[in-house]
């Protein structure tokens, strides 16, 4: 029986990522990796368009004929067969028929760029929303730092998605700067001890999330403290109270005692005085 694994199982790296018409960002960047682990001219085909021979006569390019090309480029010219062959691989039957009547990769690509992520104009209203998605990125309450990572990361790989460029500086400044009021002491700490212009962003969430485990393990510690501390303060109260009432107890019995005793004196007293009265009437 085969062991049910605790993780899903990887995409393949021989086949290219395939698309449903949904999440187009994340298939996007993914072909264009599968892409070029293939081969970098081939993504250039997809990019630029595809290789065309040419010879110069009369002072004009002319296409060369297919049966003059050399081995060198009839090899670059079939990049474009082979990206148009992945494309169409990678995609479902609607959006195949999307792009089925396009000449090249480039047009291929381009068609699905545009229905899925929309003209120049969208671009930039959608820049424009993650702009102020970005500066108005802020902690929330009770959130970690890999919650932090991840809605940041996100907004930022979407922006890099639309052309933006990020210095990591900049882009160090403004997650310290994102963070709540419980953080300031760390982020002065890292403001003072680091170069913020050659730490990446990766390692800057790991040393917070370092300090973010450090500070959960010290609250663990110390919520464990008080509550033996909060055991100790009642066992003491307890014992107190019972000492009390034994002492309370022992000065009753202590009364009682007196009491009775005080009887017992007395009633000898009592009869003796009776005789005498009995006595003296007769």
């Amino acid at each position: 029986m085969a062991e049910k694994l605790p993780f899903r199982e990887g995409a393949s790296i021989n086949r290219p990522p395939l698309f449903y018409g949904l999440n187009y960002q994340f298939w996007k960047v993914r072909m264009k990796i599968f892409v070029e682990s293939l081969d970098k001219g081939i993504w250039d085909a997809i990019e630029n368009g595809p290789f065309i021979p040419k010879f110069e006569k009369d002072g004009a390019s002319i296409e060369k004929p297919w049966s003059q090309w050399t081995n060198a480029e009839n090899k670059k010219a079939k990049f474009d067969c082979i990206a148009k062959n992945i494309i169409t691989s990678a995609l479902n039957s609607d959006e195949f028929f999307r792009i089925s009547q396009c000449a090249s990769a480039k047009e291929m690509w381009d068609t699905l760029e545009v229905t899925h992520e929309g003209t120049n104009d969208v671009k930039r209203a959608r820049k424009h929303t993650l702009i102020q998605e970005y500066e108005m990125f802020r902690m929330l309450k009770g959130e970690s730092i890999a919650e932090v990572q991840k809605r940041f990361t996100h907004i930022f790989n979407r922006k890099m998605s639309l052309g933006k460029v990020f210095d990591k500086k900049e882009l160090n400044i403004k997650i310290l700067k994102c963070l709540d009021r419980s953080w300031q002491p760390k982020v002065t700490a890292i403001f003072e001890s680091k170069d913020l212009t050659s730490l990446t962003t990766t390692s800057l969430f790991g040393k917070l999330r370092e300090h973010e485990l450090e500070m959960n393990r010290l609250n663990v510690q110390e919520s464990e403290d008080k509550h033996v501390r909060n055991i100790a303060l009642k066992a003491a109260k307890h014992k107190n109270k019972q000492d009390s009432s034994d002492e309370s107890e022992e000065e009753t019995l202590s009364l009682l005692s007196k009491k009775v005793q005080q009887i017992l004196e007395e009633k000898p007293k009592k009869g003796i005085q009776q005789r005498k009265v009995w006595k003296q009437e007769n």
